[in-house]
């Protein structure tokens, strides 16, 4: 008997043990985005002449500002299930849209509102055909993505389009507080989608919905309602993203390239979203973007052949969507 109270006390003693280090395990796996995020940043600090200035990190900033005002937004629609392809084309022709307005009236208002009109327009047309056809999103968008380039084709003339008015380069190129407007958009909307996400209601149904569709039905989640709103959030994202890439160039080309929601895609899922719906974060794609948009300036800096830099961000995405799928069978 008394060779058992060691025993029980030492079980007792490694029963918190073990599930403290579980948890710290569990903070780790959950927030591994940070970690690798800062750590990548301060290697870069140390140990490359250049990075840790202020001209090359508001470089940095004002490169990524497209991509995070589409990756934010379609981060949404990845959690609630959804899968939106057609954010390249709607990138390439909204700025189409939106500069044959310019010419045609003058004003750069009515062309940013038209831009960003024509990518609502089109994620509405998404929603409505993935939520009430019930039509896989991802031949959806992708089918969606060639009638939306060519319409580009069309809109264009197939010929580049350019600004009548220089206020037009305004859009992204006035500089705020050292900071172009590009930046200061990228952020705000950034902004509104996180707060969107994680403190309404409407964020709460959109995990639900990604979650387990039927059973959010079942608990009065109006999941056509969310699908159809997501959708025709990324392309409304999509569309101003376009237009303010094309404010940064002051043009616009008629393409079929789908090189922009690879970036996207790819700064969502290293971020941490779940391409299966129901889990991830804002915040999530915000540090997904600046780790890749960290390694590409090391890369840069460094004089890294893009032969080389292709290879290895094509294994960080596979280490990532490797991660998650681990996660959610632990989690199973």
């Amino acid at each position: 008997m008394r060779a058992a109270g060691p025993a029980v006390a030492d079980a007792a003693v490694s029963v918190p043990s073990t599930s403290g280090a579980r948890h710290q395990l569990n903070v780790l796996a959950r927030f591994g985005i940070v970690w690798v995020t800062l750590a990548l940043f301060v290697v870069l600090a140390i140990t490359t002449d250049g990075f840790l200035t202020a001209p090359n990190l508001r470089n940095v900033l004002d490169q990524q500002a497209t991509l995070l005002i589409a990756a934010s937004v379609a981060t949404l629609t990845m959690i609630a299930g959804g899968f939106d392809v057609s954010i390249a084309a709607v990138a390439v022709v909204a700025p189409l849209v939106a500069l044959r307005v310019e010419n045609a009236t003058g004003s750069v208002v009515v062309a940013l509102f038209a831009g960003c009109a024509f990518g609502l327009a089109v994620g509405l047309a998404n929603g409505s055909i993935v939520a009430f056809a019930r039509i896989n999103s991802f031949i959806t968008t992708l089918a969606m993505s060639f009638i939306v380039f060519g319409l580009g084709y069309i809109v264009s003339e197939r010929s580049i389009l350019r600004p009548v008015s220089e206020n037009f380069r305004d859009i992204a190129r006035t500089r705020v507080l050292s900071l172009t407007t590009a930046t200061w958009i990228s952020l705000a909307v950034v902004a509104v989608a996180w707060v969107a996400l994680a403190g309404t209601r409407f964020g709460r149904h959109v995990y639900a919905t990604g979650g387990n569709a039927e059973a959010a039905r079942l608990a009065g989640v109006r999941t056509r309602r969310i699908v159809v709103s997501v959708f025709a959030l990324s392309g409304l994202a999509a569309g101003l993203a376009g237009v303010v890439a094309a404010s940064r160039t002051i043009s616009a080309t008629p393409s079929d390239d789908f090189s922009f929601v690879f970036g996207v895609i790819a700064a969502i899922v290293v971020g941490g979203t779940s391409i299966a719906g129901g889990t991830g974060a804002v915040w999530r794609t915000l540090l997904g973007a600046l780790f890749i948009a960290f390694m590409v300036n090391g890369f840069n800096l460094h004089q890294v052949d893009p032969i080389w830099q292709r290879v290895i961000q094509g294994v960080v995405i596979l280490v990532a969507v490797a991660a998650d799928a681990w996660s959610r069978s632990r989690r199973s």
